[in-house]
């Protein structure tokens, strides 16, 4: 039987339990901050404004957020911080969490980072009395920034560099210059020519306006059409000859520039200056990640409470009961809470490894960044699609906090590096020796129990070697001396081993937090949502596990039985399961779907 109602006061400490698995031992320093802020008059939603309007919106938050930093600067150097803030800003403002992001993360974080260079004074950038973005993607090169062709060259006499765009395919494409916001500066990602020589990429501070906002001589703004995302003034910049004092250079040991024109660098290679360069990029990944596991969670909270609440015809001719009552409905929302679970604890692993790791380590947190971004992104989007058809049509309203963030989450998917790309890139480093499988469990499968947590984990790192297997005979078998074919050959099972690794690491990150958790109850829900999410992911590849003596015909017969039988389990907690969100009741209820009267319950514009 489904229980409709909400938590009752028994459940208080199941769902304070569910809420401290998913956000750690620092929920009250690192989020209830954001989710207080963020639950305040000033960042409602405001019907019937334009795009142009919206974004202007955003920079006016942006300056709220700005005044509840102590420290901004100290602000950009604590990661975790970073990402708490990303996971509450989307569900009441994309376009704040696109400007947000960029300022804190891209921008001042850049500086931030290179502080071992000539000494900066960051405080009008700290202060927000200029806004910062950051300018590395060109109309040209986007996946292949490594390759872009902006200059800066060093004047010797002058000591100033000549900042400048040889051709319209350097331009630099899409980041948010225009005057909307203010005066804004820039971090520019240009090529330093010194005495006619090629240094590599590097990050130069420029303002891009004057006080008043507009732009500067020899710079060129103009604003792209709007997009389907987030409305932000998405812009083409370009430079014509602009000077920029010695100062500029953002330096540090990958680069170093006297006034008299000596280079030098500890790092050989001019890509991996490049990376050194934008290395916050890795930190946008997370934040990114961070932006959409907050709009994921927010969909499944406002379509689970509609569920619960909006009446239908049952079965027979006689009375109603709530959507949520038919297995047909509630079975993809069960399933996309164990997503929303799952996606939120192999975030928090992600950003540990990150924040923690020492440089010898710095690589493989990257990586693993890198995969859960794009697996998060893009399960994000699957589960807020599955979210907004079960409103109907009230789901496509704004007001109702869905439609809007799915199509904003389609900017997090591209953002800090496309997915596709990134994932390609985890790919081939995998299948190169920084991947290895888990040895293959000694048990018989027909010894062992599908209602096992720890058979459902082996038979997860079972898919991750049938892939792994795969890629590395088609690497092997691939042609000589023809590498684009052979990786050709290669990249469509090395992608699912990434999208195998990913899951099993979500999984057990799932299966990890039921084991932390000191409430019996929740431990028994984390239970069945690791079991659900497992058994899914198991029966998607249930044909290769039986070819390869991993499951028996039996157990393959019984998967869609055990995996309904974990939905009929979990349905009747759905609501406690989304109130361990812990999304504010402010936030919920300015949704028009969640209030009694819905939009008669607030004046409509005009």
């Amino acid at each position: 039987m489904i229980d409709i109602s909400l938590p009752s006061d028994q459940a208080t400490s199941t769902v304070a339990a569910l809420t401290r698995a998913l956000f750690g031992e620092q929920l009250a320093q690192l989020h209830e901050p954001w989710r207080k802020l963020f639950s305040t008059e000033p960042f409602r939603y405001r019907e019937g404004l334009s795009p142009d309007e919206r974004a202007a919106l955003s920079y006016e938050r942006l300056h709220l957020i700005n005044e509840a930093l102590e420290d901004p600067a100290g602000f950009v150097a604590d990661v975790e911080r970073l990402v708490a803030l990303h996971e509450w800003v989307g569900p009441v403002d994309a376009g704040l969490g696109t400007v947000a992001s960029i300022h804190y993360n891209l921008f001042l974080g850049s500086l931030v980072d290179h502080a071992s260079g000539p000494e900066r004074d960051l405080e009008e950038f700290a202060r927000l009395r200029r806004t910062g973005t950051f300018l590395c993607t060109e109309a040209g090169h986007g996946n292949s920034a490594s390759q872009l062709e902006t200059t800066a060259a060093y004047d010797r006499t002058t000591g100033e560099f000549v900042l400048h765009t040889p051709h319209p395919g350097a331009a630099k494409f899409m980041p948010n210059t225009s005057s909307t916001g203010g005066p804004k500066s820039a971090v520019v990602a240009a090529r330093l020519i010194t005495d006619g020589e090629d240094r590599g990429v590097f990050l130069f501070l420029t303002r891009l306006s004057d006080d008043a906002g507009h732009p500067l001589p020899g710079v060129g703004i103009r604003r792209l059409p709007q997009t389907a995302t987030a409305p932000v003034d998405h812009s083409v910049t370009t430079f014509d000859h602009v000077r920029l004092p010695y100062e500029a250079l953002l330096q540090s040991d990958h680069g170093r520039l006297t006034p008299e024109g000596d280079f030098t660098s500890s790092i050989g290679s001019p890509r991996k200056r490049f990376l050194h360069s934008i290395g916050r990029v890795t930190a946008g990944k997370l934040c990114m990640s961070g932006y959409s596991l907050g709009v994921m969670r927010h969909a499944l909270a406002v379509a689970v409470r509609h569920a619960h609440t909006r009446q239908t015809s049952g079965v027979s001719a006689r009375g109603s009961v709530p959507l949520f009552a038919h297995r047909s409905h509630h079975a993809p929302l069960v399933d996309a809470l164990a997503t929303g679970y799952a996606a939120t604890l192999l975030h928090r692993a992600a950003v540990r490894r990150w924040a923690q790791a020492p440089e010898s380590e710095r690589e493989s947190g990257e990586r693993f960044a890198a995969m859960a971004k794009g697996w998060i992104t893009w399960r994000a989007r699957a589960v807020m699609t599955e979210c907004r058809e079960r409103c109907g049509a009230q789901g496509l309203f704004l007001a109702n906090g869905i439609a809007g963030q799915l199509a904003a989450n389609e900017g997090t998917i591209t953002a800090e590096g496309d997915n596709l790309v990134i994932w390609v890139k985890a790919a081939g480093e995998m299948l190169l020796g920084h991947f290895t499988p888990k040895e293959r469990h000694e048990a018989a499968p027909g010894d062992r129990d599908l209602g096992d947590p720890e058979f459902l984990q082996d038979l997860l790192a079972d898919i991750e070697r049938v892939w792994h297997q795969r890629a590395r005979t088609r690497l092997r078998n691939g042609r000589a001396g023809d590498p684009l074919n052979r990786w050709n050959a290669t990249v469509t099972p090395a992608l699912e081993l990434v999208d195998a690794h990913a899951h099993a690491q979500a999984a057990q990150a799932l299966l990890d937090a039921a084991a932390q958790a000191p409430d019996p109850e929740a431990r028994r829900q984390l239970l069945l949502l690791h079991r659900l999410f497992a058994l899914r992911r198991v029966a998607a590849h249930s044909g290769d596990l039986l070819a390869e003596g991993y499951l028996t015909g039996d157990q393959v017969r019984w998967l869609p039985d055990a995996a309904e039988s974990a939905v009929e389990d979990l349905a009747p907690h759905a609501m406690t399961l989304t109130s361990g969100f812990a999304i504010a009741d402010e936030v919920l209820l300015d949704h028009p779907i969640n209030r009694p009267g819905g939009f008669d319950d607030a004046p409509l514009p005009g």
